[in-house]
């Protein structure tokens, strides 16, 4: 039995831990050999992963609370699983799915039905992700229908743009100087006129 070793990830930093540290002290990992990154999934730039990688060796025992804690999705879940399990020949335990636990038939059989547990986890863990994101977007559809504004709310038009507006429009002054005179952008000056353009069509 070599060195016990526990991993946490949560996505951003404002996300909280604790959750995962907890279970990892209820696991009796050395608080020592916690390794907690505060970065997202989507690739393994994440410099706790890479160093506790490092001091891995056979026979380590790595425990997680839960799968997607190693990837955000499926083929990197796997490609970690295989790099831990395969390569660094380490036992690891999810402590939220107790059939992931490599301690437990190491023969044929038990590796793999903790593959196809893998797997399938890692499918369907996934697919929640894409399924939520596609909720999102409904929701924002829907509520755009309904009218609801998104973003920051549009700045009000100063009390001077109609007379502004008139001497850009007849080319006294510069778009720039317009805009500075009535303290906006450019842009936000340039999408004003066309506003304006429209509505004396």
């Amino acid at each position: 039995m070599g060195n016990v070793y526990g991993y946490a990830r949560v996505s951003t930093r404002e996300q909280n831990e604790d959750r995962q540290l907890v279970a990892l002290d209820r696991a009796k990992v050395p608080q020592k050999n916690i390794y907690l990154d505060k970065e997202s999934g989507k690739d393994f730039n994440r410099p706790m992963y890479r160093q506790m990688l490092k001091r891995l060796r056979q026979d380590d025992l790595l425990y997680i609370k839960s799968i997607d804690r190693l990837g955000r999705d499926y083929e990197e879940v796997l490609e970690q699983w295989r790099v831990l399990t395969k390569e660094k020949r380490v036992d690891i335990v999810v402590l939220d799915m107790p059939l992931l636990d490599t301690r437990r038939g190491r023969d044929l059989m038990g590796t793999f039905l903790s593959d196809i547990v893998l797997q399938v986890l890692s499918f369907v863990a996934e697919n929640e992700r894409k399924n939520i994101r596609e909720r999102q977007r409904e929701g924002i559809e829907a509520a755009k229908m309904r009218g609801v504004q998104f973003g920051r709310p549009p700045k009000p038009v100063p009390d001077n743009f109609e007379q502004i507006y008139d001497q850009w429009n007849l080319k006294k002054i510069s778009a720039e100087e317009a805009a500075r005179l009535c303290n906006l952008t450019a842009a936000t000056f340039y999408r004003r006129a066309r506003e304006k353009r429209g509505q004396e069509i």
